[in-house]
């Protein structure tokens, strides 16, 4: 009598496989989704006897589906434009979280949560390296804080510097003002500095700085207490002279000679500024006079005096506008108050085998025995992929593969339903032989 198991094995794995086509395409629109394939085993084999020369003669008990396999070729990426989306180019999975159960995934359409965390679109945690001042510390992951209207405290000016030519050719007596210069105290509070600048004699000047009385309570030229005029005045913060080579390269300030040549910047002077009317903390600020790549940056030469740029790095508080995801997973966030800092950094995770990994839906997977453990690393580093902000990585299923996986199972099931057919017919043959 035939075996009904046989073709009935073969219509069960070809039923599986269907399955896992029709999953395929069901998901052809998913973001990071990967695509799936199905491998056939044969079943044991039944030993019947042997052959004149010894070899065994065995009958197959059918088929199965021995696995599932992913194909973790990376997808397409596509520019979406939204700051909160990133696709990883090559390996690696993102690392989420939520009560303490870590998961991972390709899918890198995020969202910020309504406490500010960037989060998956299920509402799992991704998670990275913290940042603290803009400086990120790796070692322990934590929950990405990137929620807008975050506030960084102000910084005051420590340093300024600026590039200002003086004109050679000036008469003697001749001034020349800078462009008032914005440094800021620890409150935040922009003060207005402005460089004057005498000539006394060839190659010599005369250097005052200065800032409106409405700026401070005592005057630092006399220690008298200040009365505001209107308009403002400007009171005198320090003073000092200058000299130039013959090539028109600073050489001394107030009389101390300036190493042109070294590979530091030295001060032309400190400035202080203290008794500040909003009570901050007095301000003790250095002026560059020289650049390590570029050299002295006050100068002396036969064009008109002028200052061509100038930089200083404090600046007010300011509160979060937008962010961005780099390459290497930092997120950079930009403020109000003009500055960039880094929010925190985003990591990957890879396997030994990546198929080991169990799916668990939301386009999640979790780590298994046979998956091996999770190494965590920075995105770009040892094999892991880059991410591209403002983009999202396709599903990797391709949809002509599919329908042609479609019919070759559809086939196989069809072959298996002849073969119960037959085996259906020599049953009942076999029951009207006693007719």
């Amino acid at each position: 009598m035939p075996s009904f198991s046989i073709p009935l094995s073969g219509l069960t794995a070809s039923q599986q496989a269907l399955s896992v086509v029709a999953n395929n395409l069901s998901n052809i629109n998913t973001v990071g989704y990967k695509d799936e394939q199905t491998n056939f085993k044969d079943l044991f084999y039944q030993t019947l006897g042997t052959n004149g020369a010894g070899d065994a003669l065995e009958v197959g008990a059918g088929s199965a589906v021995g696995s599932v396999s992913g194909n973790f070729t990376p997808g397409n990426v596509q520019s979406t434009g939204v700051p909160t989306d990133v696709a990883i180019n090559g390996n690696g999975f993102f690392v989420t979280q939520l009560n303490g159960d870590t998961k991972y995934t390709r899918a890198g359409n995020l969202t910020v949560s309504s406490d500010g965390f960037l989060t998956t679109q299920d509402g799992q945690y991704v998670m990275g390296y913290p940042a603290t001042n803009g400086t990120i510390a790796t070692g322990t992951l934590s929950q990405l804080q990137v929620g807008t209207g975050t506030v960084i405290s102000a910084s005051a000016t420590t340093s300024f510097q600026m590039n200002t030519n003086l004109n050679a050719n000036a008469a003697v007596g001749s001034q020349y003002s800078t462009p008032p210069m914005t440094v800021y105290d620890s409150l935040g509070t922009a003060h207005q500095l402005t460089f004057n600048f005498t000539k006394t004699a060839a190659n010599s000047w005369n250097y005052t700085v200065t800032i409106p009385d409405t700026d401070l309570s005592v005057d630092p030229a006399t220690g008298n207490p200040v009365t505001p005029t209107t308009p403002s005045s400007q009171l005198t913060v320090t003073s000092g002279t200058m000299a130039f080579d013959s090539n028109g390269v600073l050489s001394t300030v107030n009389g101390t000679p300036v190493n042109s040549g070294g590979t530091t910047s030295p001060n032309i002077t400190s400035l202080t500024l203290s008794n500040l009317t909003d009570g901050a903390a007095t301000m003790a600020m250095n002026w560059m006079a020289l650049s390590p790549s570029s050299g002295s940056l006050i100068t002396q030469t036969s064009s008109d005096s002028a200052t061509s740029a100038s930089s200083q790095n404090g600046f007010s508080s300011g509160s979060l506008n937008s962010f961005a995801i780099r390459p290497d997973g930092t997120i950079e966030g930009a403020y109000s108050n003009g500055q960039s800092l880094a929010l925190g950094q985003i990591v990957l995770a890879q396997f030994g085998n990546q198929n080991g990994l169990a799916r668990v839906g939301s386009n999640s997977f979790e780590s298994t025995v046979a998956s091996g453990q999770a190494v965590i690393g920075i995105p770009g580093t040892g094999g892991l992929g880059s991410l591209t902000g403002g983009a999202l990585e396709q599903s990797n299923v391709d949809m002509a593969t599919e329908f042609s996986q479609m019919i070759v199972n559809q086939r196989g099931f069809e072959a298996n339903a002849k073969v119960i057919t037959a085996f259906d017919q020599i049953t009942q043959d076999t029951i009207n032989i006693q007719r």
